[in-house]
């Protein structure tokens, strides 16, 4: 008696918890939840919602003081909107497909856009810190309540942070693009 071809099935990869539990069931299982909580989702989520406080502070605290602080201001804007926007449609493209999250991670692409998002936020930090420091803390030390000055200075250094977590992210795409993860 002879055997037929051996036919193996694979789940699809991803792990983690798909879709919506409800009750006894789940719900909406196309959508890959579990991404938000692996490490690399925990890096994208605090890539993009520190880079929207900083891009929330620039707007709210920034833009009467744009004019003094020069182009500092208007380079760490671009800076972070650009790098919220693709961090955003990243989160939402590995949330809205595992398979995609498996093919953008293995290309160069992520880790390109993280290197560059890494050194936009660097270089964008130093040149704020520069300007905030020699154009905004006269301002501060004679008005009371003087609001740009904090703010700005949260906004370089949170600008570090974010700039170091790309840095990080970096060097993880880049792991994961040669096959060493």
């Amino acid at each position: 008696m002879t055997r037929g071809p051996t036919i193996v099935r694979v789940a699809p990869g991803g792990g983690g918890s798909r879709g919506i539990k409800c009750c006894c069931c789940r719900c909406c299982e196309c959508l890959n939840f579990g991404y938000l909580i692996s490490n690399h989702g925990i890096i994208k989520l605090a890539e993009a919602m520190l880079g929207g406080l900083c891009q929330s502070l620039l707007v709210k605290y920034g833009m009467s003081e744009a004019n003094s602080i020069g182009s500092a201001f208007h380079s760490f804007l671009t800076t972070a909107s650009a790098c919220l926007l693709t961090t955003s449609l990243l989160i939402a493209c590995y949330v809205l497909s595992s398979k995609t999250q498996q093919l953008i991670r293995q290309s160069i692409f992520e880790c390109l856009f993280n290197a560059v998002a890494c050194f936009l936020y660097f270089s964008a930090s130093s040149y704020m810190g520069v300007a905030v420091n020699l154009y905004l803390y006269h301002k501060y030390a004679l008005v009371n309540m003087y609001a740009a000055y904090p703010a700005m200075t949260a906004v370089y250094y949170i600008g570090f942070i974010v700039g170091f977590l790309h840095g990080a992210d970096a060097f993880i795409s880049y792991k994961y693009f040669r096959g060493v993860y």
